[in-house]
């Protein structure tokens, strides 16, 4: 998860006070997110899935597929 976080920010020339300023939090906060030295919170995950339009379940490792989930339809 970690090496996607890293990889996902460098693949957008994004720096990693960029981020920690979109997350509200200090750089390094997020640079404890990016080397696994700090869980994730669930809301923070949510937060990067959105910013980088990919799914948690791709943050996480859980596929390599990096297009989000289509909206559920009602």
């Amino acid at each position: 998860m970690y090496k996607r976080l890293r990889d996902l920010r460098e693949d957008g020339d994004l720096t990693q006070r960029q981020i920690a300023e979109y997350l509200n939090c200090t750089q390094v906060c997020y640079s404890f997110y990016e080397i696994g030295r700090r869980e994730l919170p669930t809301e923070v995950l949510i937060k990067l899935a959105e910013f980088y339009h990919t799914s948690t379940d791709y943050l996480l490792g859980l596929t390599d597929e990096k297009s989000p989930y289509p909206p559920p339809k009602r």
